[in-house]
């Protein structure tokens, strides 16, 4: 399996791992009273499974998209661009004072 997706793959797991700690966190604490919802609803597996999948969705791709930017060399230092003025020196105006 080539690194890169390999590297994908499990970013997509420990993404999935957060989401279940995450939706954990959130019945636990018991906020916005979801247990209280969720455990006294027929459709409470549902929400749970939602919550579980829509997050680990965006966690995944937050944590890929971390993974993956941080692929970067590091033993090469930036080198910051052509360093090219922008603007010539300013040229002299005469101001006439009137009193």
């Amino acid at each position: 399996m080539p690194p890169l997706i390999r590297l994908y793959i499990f970013n997509v797991l420990v993404g999935f791992a957060l989401s279940a700690a995450f939706v954990a966190a959130l019945l636990w604490f018991n906020v916005a009273n979801l247990w209280h919802l969720i455990s006294s609803s027929d459709m409470g597996i549902i929400a749970v499974t939602m919550l579980f999948v829509f997050n680990g969705i965006v966690f995944a791709g937050v944590q890929a998209a971390i993974a993956i930017m941080r692929l970067g060399d590091a033993d090469v230092p930036p080198s910051g661009g052509k360093r090219q003025r922008l603007f010539r020196d300013p040229a002299p105006v005469r101001v006439v004072a009137k009193h």
